[in-house]
């Protein structure tokens, strides 16, 4: 089990704004200790970004929490 806390990132202003976070959320996830977990709060399950955290060597667990308010956990395996 990883005690570690997790970076967090809520990328709901970028699409306020209406622009793409995946270059924010990368470079989150490159910050990133070896055993760190990323927390993404997101408007919506990131379907796309869970293929490529996948590849990348991470297990998601993925909560609607509320309307239009998703959490979705990336734990490195």
């Amino acid at each position: 089990m990883n005690l570690e806390k997790p970076l967090q990132l809520d990328v709901r202003p970028f699409h306020e704004r209406g622009e793409e976070p995946f270059d924010a959320i990368m470079r989150a996830v490159e910050s990133l200790a070896p055993t760190q977990p990323f927390l993404l709060i997101n408007s919506f399950e990131p379907k796309p970004l869970l293929h490529v955290m996948d590849k990348r060597g991470f297990e998601a667990r993925c909560e609607e929490v509320a309307t239009d308010e998703w959490h979705v956990l990336f734990v490195p395996r």
